[in-house]
């Protein structure tokens, strides 16, 4: 029927925030659970230049089979990978409102391309931004 939304074709939406600073690109960050924060830890915040919580996790990995015994450093451990899947998108949030980006808008999106092209019809003075990002070497 005409107006019926078959979601199977269309794909989920996801939430993206968007978080911009003067005279730079505006940078969208995907909302909820990372398994990447979960299964490579200490990596996947570096990767995204989460660098004190990259640090940090990666101390404390290191430290907990040092300080604790087999039961329970598996517990401490697999629960803070648990907790940087749950919290890993708000610590590169933290690292980026650190660089100087502040939230501007929340959009949505099946992917990032499609969240940037919301977010840049909902902000057309961004595109401007967008572009010197896509054009750079």
């Amino acid at each position: 029927p005409k107006g019926r939304c078959d979601v199977s074709q269309r794909g989920a939406l996801k939430i993206w925030t968007a978080h911009e600073k003067p005279n730079a690109p505006p940078v969208l960050l995907h909302e909820g659970f990372s398994f990447g924060a979960l299964i490579f830890g200490p990596l996947w915040l570096a990767v995204q230049r989460a660098w004190v919580p990259a640090g940090a996790t990666l101390l404390l990995t290191l430290l907990i089979p040092l300080l604790t015994r087999p039961p329970a450093s598996l517990v401490l451990i697999l629960g803070l990978a648990l907790m940087l899947g749950v919290s890993g998108r708000d610590l590169v949030r933290w690292s980026i409102a650190r660089r100087g980006y502040l939230e501007s808008n929340v959009v949505t999106g099946r992917n990032e391309e499609e969240a940037h092209g919301r977010l840049l019809e909902a902000r057309p003075d961004l595109v401007k931004r967008s572009m010197v990002a896509e054009t750079a070497p």
